[in-house]
């Protein structure tokens, strides 16, 4: 079992970067697939990146490769999503997830959540 705490978000501009932390508890978490989906105002929740076990495959979003960066430290039972060049479409609430299995845009079921952070990007 993972508990999942996220942090980061807020207010920003257009341009402006952020980052997003995803702290998780207990002493798995270095087994656990990690990902960030978010979810925008009237809109279904849309998958954002993911990170392997050990950081070295990631998978993202076409429209965030270039802009959004994931990584993780499992020193820290940390995940991370380093947000760049922000645009207010990019506002909604970003969730971690955690999966035993790898998590894609793809993947159905994710047992383990976060309760989200909010981020938004004015213009």
């Amino acid at each position: 079992q993972v508990q999942l705490v996220e942090s980061g978000g807020g207010l920003a501009q257009a341009g402006d970067s952020m980052r997003l932390s995803c702290a998780a508890s207990g002493r798995t978490f270095s087994s656990y697939f990690m990902g960030w989906f978010r979810q925008a105002p009237g809109k279904e929740r849309e998958f954002v990146s993911s990170i392997s076990v050990s950081g070295g495959t990631k998978y993202y979003v076409d429209s965030f490769k270039g802009r959004f960066t994931i990584s993780r430290d499992n020193a820290k039972n940390t995940v991370y999503l380093q947000m760049n060049s922000l645009q207010p479409e990019d506002t909604a609430v970003y969730y971690c997830a955690a999966s035993k299995g790898a998590i894609t845009s793809a993947t159905m079921q994710i047992p383990h959540w976060g309760q989200g952070t909010q981020v938004t990007v004015s213009s």
